[in-house]
């Protein structure tokens, strides 16, 4: 059983029908990329869970436990981290966390080792400075030391790094790469590079469904295209290497930018192996033969367009 399971889980807004039968489950310690266009239902998906959207049919679990609207008893195993934190700008970090674990139960002892041991791993250990003198990535950073305050088991992280420069981002990154190993994270975001660097499992959300779902190799091994990029010296070979009639097969794709080619082949029966051939036959030694991988960005624009 997943950390979190959702199970036909529908809603509609009006006439609007956001969700349509999504199912989904989340591994227990692993970072969960949830993406999906900006509207796909990501964030309504994230407040059902939590417990502050009511679902038209469905069900949630958390650890076991089904969610309900308007209920807080599974949210003590969840920590949050929405888009914009808001905070007291006039505490310090320290000051913050304090309070928070106040409001939780949190012995004292358990708040002051709890909360040295989270703004070391935030980078925020010994920062004097009242938060509303904070930047924004900094501000993102303590919202994950405070949603991991309580020891979640699963950590919803909406958009953390959507308004963050390259250097934040990377910042928030490694942060959930070393919360890892505390809790079960799911990371929804439409930044697609984020994704690939951290997430073990990957679900795309579209059409109220996910329309893919599983680890990024398994996803690009479902839906590889045999394709090949060679690169010649110079574009005489790549043109002879083009005009070849054992490529000039209606099923076969072919497209050349000066001295590169690119070959589509139309199923897994035929492989590299007839352009070895062809090159073989013309004596061409191409500086580059290479397997055209499927990046994420080409899989989510193939699913959502």
């Amino acid at each position: 059983m997943g950390v979190l399971e959702i199970k036909q889980l529908y809603k509609r807004f009006g006439h609007h029908e956001v969700l349509k039968g999504l199912d989904m489950d989340v591994p227990e310690h692993s970072i969960f990329g949830f993406v999906g266009q900006n509207g796909a239902g990501k964030t309504t998906t994230m407040k059902i869970i939590l417990g502050l959207l009511k679902p038209d049919s469905g069900s949630v679990t958390v650890c076991g436990e089904k969610a309900t609207y308007g209920g807080s008893k599974t949210n003590r195993n969840i920590g949050f981290l929405p888009d914009v934190p808001e905070f007291y700008g006039y505490m310090t970090p320290m000051e913050y966390l304090k309070l928070c674990g106040e409001i939780t139960g949190l012995t004292k002892s358990k708040i002051k080792s709890k909360s040295e041991e989270l703004l070391e791993l935030v980078g925020l250990k010994g920062e004097k400075k009242k938060i509303s003198g904070f930047s924004r990535g900094m501000k993102q950073r303590l919202g994950i030391a405070q949603a991991l305050l309580n020891e979640p088991k699963l950590l919803i992280c909406d958009e953390p790094t959507s308004a963050l420069d390259p250097v934040g981002r990377k910042e928030i990154l490694d942060i959930l790469l070393a919360a890892k190993g505390k809790t079960t994270i799911v990371f929804s975001t439409h930044i697609l590079s984020d994704v690939e660097k951290i997430c073990d499992r990957i679900a795309i959300l579209h059409g109220g469904k996910l329309a893919l779902c599983g680890t990024l190799s398994e996803i690009k091994e479902r839906r590889r295209h045999n394709g090949f990029v060679l690169e010649f010296e110079n574009e005489k070979d790549a043109s002879s290497f083009e005009n070849a009639e054992e490529l000039k097969q209606p099923s076969i794709g072919l497209s050349r930018n000066e001295n590169t080619v690119t070959v589509l082949l139309p199923d897994h029966d035929m492989d590299g192996h007839l352009l070895l051939s062809v090159l073989s036959q013309k004596r061409i030694v191409p500086l580059k033969f290479e397997v055209m991988e499927p990046t994420l960005e080409s899989l989510f624009m193939e699913v959502v367009q």
